[in-house]
């Protein structure tokens, strides 16, 4: 009795490449197996070549004409249908399986079906905490999509898909899951979150940090001080680009300004001797500004190494009164003289050898004194006065972020001016590197206790020549160490730093049109599977081939979709509605107060207190 099973032989070997030829008598696409029916030949389906003892396991990834091989020039021969399959693993008798082969087949071999026990040898896993349950194998939904969780953190991976194609609801998923406090109650995930996304999708799991946050809705507010930043990060955001001259006077500057604050509240962890210009000393940068543009404004009633304090030429009122000294704090400046010849004919002098900075100075004061900026130089508890002391320390902000009761901490950036955005997303994960790298050793340290950031948005900030790419270019090369993972979510792969997406070792890669996009993941992917790939564009919404460390061997599976009350804010908007759903073009126009609109947009806030549910009005938001 033939084998139903049976497909056809091997026709041809190269390396980890394999040719079949199907079997003449196999009639249709389809071959019934134990009252089970299987489609042949299908992208993305396994093959089982039995050797002795072992079986060997392939995936499909080229059928029909283009798989024949070269040279057949017979042509009944080259009629007969082809597959060309990647070899992948193989199995043992005894139900075994392992990633890689150790012997290859020769030509003749028989290629068989593989049936639903076969996957469950190649998929299946113990049941415990190590393996994630994401969806269903799509060619056999009784088997469970499973992944590493080891693997998946601490070597990175990658969710990319068109728009529409169901990434967000595929993140969502994959967090729920690591958040699950029963499953994994020492989880912790920093979420960069651009657009605001996913504070409803992790209601009661996660703390929210945003720019004029919502303290009713349970949300923290998102404070960054200026003075954890690196230099070179706050020269950016500060004073923008200078000669090496001035940059070397700025620098020397801040250095001195950080020695006496550290000389006055005596931090643990630095001296003398260790500060730099880089320690994360707080000081005062209304102080520092206030500084510098008396230094280049400033003019004074004496020349030279003769010009003091008491001969500063402040402008006079009719009682011979300054009229304003300025406020360092209030970013006031102060007003002086004209160098020119005064009434009672008085002469009035440059500053001394002033550095040529005023643009810069003048440029700092304007964002001293703008208001969507407060986050960054008036962060709250950690704003220091003017001898340069904060209320609070780092560590009770390094604390909110990475050690909270939640095991999710978004930090909501919609709130962040765009023009900055790059920058400070660069300093947040070069500030949560230096922390865990410092600490790698110690409970809170990274090692202990491993940490996933995830970058939502990649693309927007994460191009070649993005200031953030340095910071995650180093976070994926040498985060594993430390206990840092990344999870890189885009809808445009191509413009992401290649050797970003290289570092990722599992990628769950959902529907993309896009051939430029999909050449990026190919060429990130391992394993020769360009077949597999090929089939992207056709994928079905919440649907994913997953490739990687991560899982045991390639698959194509369809992700669970979240509890709707557990989904990101990024569901498209309906045209036309069905009776049961809001809104639509066909819906009845409903009271409309666009004067509420101009109110939000003015409050930077999307949530409206007429729309308001219960549970938000309870404060239950994160």
């Amino acid at each position: 009795m033939a084998d139903p099973t049976l497909l056809g032989t091997v026709e041809a070997v190269s390396g980890s490449t394999v040719t079949i030829a199907l079997s003449r008598t196999l009639g249709t696409g389809i071959s019934f197996v134990e009252g089970y029916g299987y489609r042949v030949g299908q992208i993305g389906s396994f093959v089982r070549i039995p050797l002795g003892y072992i079986d060997l396991f392939g995936l499909v990834t080229t059928v029909g004409a283009a798989a024949a091989p070269q040279d057949v020039n017979d042509q009944p021969q080259r009629s007969r249908q082809w597959l060309t399959v990647q070899l992948v693993g193989e199995g043992s008798r005894k139900g075994e399986f392992s990633r890689g082969v150790s012997q290859f087949p020769t030509v003749g071999d028989g290629v068989h079906l593989v049936s639903e026990i076969d996957l469950a040898r190649i998929y299946g896993r113990p049941d415990d905490g190590r393996y994630l349950p994401v969806g269903r194998i799509a060619s056999a939904d009784p088997i469970p999509a499973l992944i590493d969780v080891n693997k998946l953190v601490t070597r990175h991976c990658a969710v990319v898909g068109s728009t529409g194609s169901g990434k967000s609801t595929a993140v969502a998923t994959l967090l729920s899951i690591l958040s699950e406090k029963t499953r994994y109650p020492s989880a912790r995930v920093l979420l960069l979150d651009i657009h605001g996304e996913y504070a409803r999708a992790f209601r009661n799991r996660a703390s929210v940090f945003r720019v004029n946050a919502d303290s009713s809705a349970g949300e923290g507010d998102l404070f960054i001080p200026y003075w954890a930043l690196n230099f070179e990060e706050l020269l950016d955001l500060t004073f923008g680009p200078l000669e090496d001259v001035e940059r070397g006077f700025i620098r020397q500057r801040i250095e001195d300004m950080k020695r006496a604050s550290m000389r006055d509240q005596k931090p643990s962890g630095v001296t003398e001797e260790t500060l730099t210009v880089d320690t994360p000393i707080p000081f005062s940068i209304h102080q520092l500004w206030f500084d510098l543009h008396r230094l280049v404004y400033a003019t004074y009633t004496a020349q030279g190494t003769a010009q003091t304090d008491a001969t500063v030429a402040y402008e006079l009122d009719a009682n011979q009164q300054p009229i304003e000294t300025g406020d360092a704090l209030k970013v006031t400046a102060p007003r002086y003289r004209p160098h020119t010849l005064a009434a009672g004919g008085q002469k009035v002098y440059l500053a001394a050898n002033s550095p040529n900075i005023r643009r810069s100075v003048d440029g700092l004061g304007s964002r001293l004194r703008d208001r969507r900026y407060d986050f960054l130089f008036r962060p709250g508890p950690w704003t220091p006065d003017a001898v340069g002391k904060p209320a609070n320390d780092l560590g009770s902000l390094i604390e909110a972020w990475l050690g909270g009761p939640q095991p999710v901490a978004i930090l909501d950036l919609s709130g962040i001016p765009v023009t900055v955005l790059n920058t400070l997303i660069g300093a947040l994960l070069r500030i949560t590197f230096d922390c865990l790298f410092w600490a790698r050793n110690l409970p809170e340290g990274g090692r202990e206790r491993p940490l996933l950031i995830v970058l939502e948005e990649a693309h927007a900030y994460l191009s070649t020549s993005s200031t953030a790419t340095a910071a995650v270019c180093r976070l994926v090369k040498e985060g594993r160490k430390y206990g840092l993972g990344a999870m890189v979510v885009s809808q445009r792969p191509s413009e992401i730093d290649q050797t970003i997406l290289s570092q990722c070792g599992t990628v769950f890669a959902l529907r993309l049109a896009n051939t430029t996009d999909r050449s990026h993941v190919t060429a990130s992917a391992t394993d020769g599977l360009e077949g597999l790939l090929s089939i992207l564009p056709s994928l079905r919404t919440g649907e994913a081939i997953i490739l990687g460390e991560a899982v045991h061997l390639p698959m194509r599976a369809l992700i669970d979709l979240p509890s709707a009350e557990h989904r990101p804010d990024s569901v498209d908007p309906k045209v036309y509605t069905s009776d049961e759903e809001p809104g639509g073009w066909n819906s009845p126009r409903t009271p409309q107060d666009y004067a509420e609109v101009a109110t939000l947009w003015r409050k930077q806030d999307y949530r409206s207190p007429r729309l308001a549910t219960p549970e938000d009005e309870s404060g239950e938001n994160g």
